[in-house]
């Protein structure tokens, strides 16, 4: 007897669950955190990418995101940080994961990140998106407004973890 056809897209259930969280991280925050645990529950290995944009200034220099990203997920054993250039589904396949976790806050996250997941589908067509809706406590956090709370010197301990706190402030303060 041979085996069934399968329905199932070429390599969708080759190797471990691996998916991929990609973002700038600029900081890390609360709600990063919150999708990071989640992600990595349902997933047997998640890597965190740092992707550089080419277009953005950072306010973080990004070999300090890397090891406050690292410092944050240590504590999960399935969980590893890499820096990611180019695109995303590319990193994808240099990292063979099959799986991208965007996390979700509103109705204008979910239009972007659909447009997006569709883009990655047409690219890659083995790689599907996941997406993660934040929970309610960090749902109004994003790195944008740590950003703008840093340079105002807010509490910033109310949208991310004290080390990346500290580290915005030194930043801050430096003038850099």
């Amino acid at each position: 007897m041979s085996p069934a056809p399968s329905s199932a897209r070429p390599g969708a259930d080759a190797g471990p669950r691996h998916a991929l969280f990609p973002g700038s991280f600029d900081p890390v925050t609360l709600g990063h955190l919150d999708v990071i645990e989640r992600a990595a529950r349902l997933f047997e290995r998640l890597t965190v990418a740092i992707a550089q944009h080419p277009t953005k200034r950072d306010l973080l220099p990004l070999e300090r995101r890397v090891d406050l990203l690292r410092a944050q997920t240590a504590h999960l054993g399935n969980v590893s940080v890499a820096v990611l250039g180019g695109l995303v589904v590319d990193g994808c396949r240099q990292l063979g994961a099959r799986i991208i976790v965007r996390g979700i806050r509103n109705a204008t996250d979910f239009e972007y990140e659909a447009q997006m997941a569709r883009s990655n589908q047409a690219m890659a067509p083995h790689v599907d998106t996941v997406f993660i809706a934040s929970d309610a406590e960090h749902v109004h956090i994003s790195s944008t407004l740590v950003r703008q709370v840093a340079q105002l010197r807010g509490p910033l301990e109310l949208f991310v973890p004290p080390p990346v706190a500290a580290a915005l402030r030194e930043t801050i303060d430096s003038g850099a």
